[in-house]
């Protein structure tokens, strides 16, 4: 066999065994972080495109109170949307279920805007940062409005 790996020794006897592929330094992981910031030399080396503009988009998994994860027509994979200057308890909280659910019930399987920043779209995991619009509100807002989460200013005052 060739490529790189072992043998492994297992009850049905030897097998091969391959070695994860690392990614290289300086080289980008575009399925984890699909979203580079605009001062990252990978920008132009992007397989799809990035997202500079305002777009519709449909919320197909509320993941916590401040991230979804959505479907854009542009796009073949679902990606990560983070609700900028919102921040919400963990999701293994009381409080971070309870805002997950409340965001859930407003917002999953439904066609939204997200309003994106070209000078601050990317957050430090690599998901696009955005204010989210359904129905003409801001559910950035909403989240902190109902006592779900608190906004930047809020929490960089704590």
């Amino acid at each position: 066999m060739s490529g790189t790996g072992r043998l492994v020794r297992t009850k049905g006897g030897t097998k091969f065994k391959r070695k994860k592929r690392k990614a290289f330094k300086g080289e980008h992981d575009w399925v984890k972080f699909p979203e580079v910031s605009i001062t990252s030399p990978h920008l132009h080396e992007s397989p799809h495109p990035q997202i500079n503009e305002n777009i519709i988009v449909e919320v197909v998994r509320v993941k916590d109170a401040d991230t979804i994860e959505v479907r854009w027509s542009e796009r073949k994979f679902l990606f990560a949307v983070r609700f900028i200057n919102v921040y919400a308890p963990e999701k293994n909280t009381w409080e971070g279920r309870r805002g997950k659910t409340w965001l859930k019930n407003k917002i999953q399987g439904q066609e939204i805007e997200l309003i994106v920043n070209k000078k601050n779209r990317v957050g430090k995991w690599g998901r696009l940062l955005a204010i989210v619009m359904y129905e003409g509100i801001n559910i950035n807002q909403e989240l902190i409005e109902q006592g779900h989460a608190i906004s930047g200013r809020e929490k960089e005052a704590q």
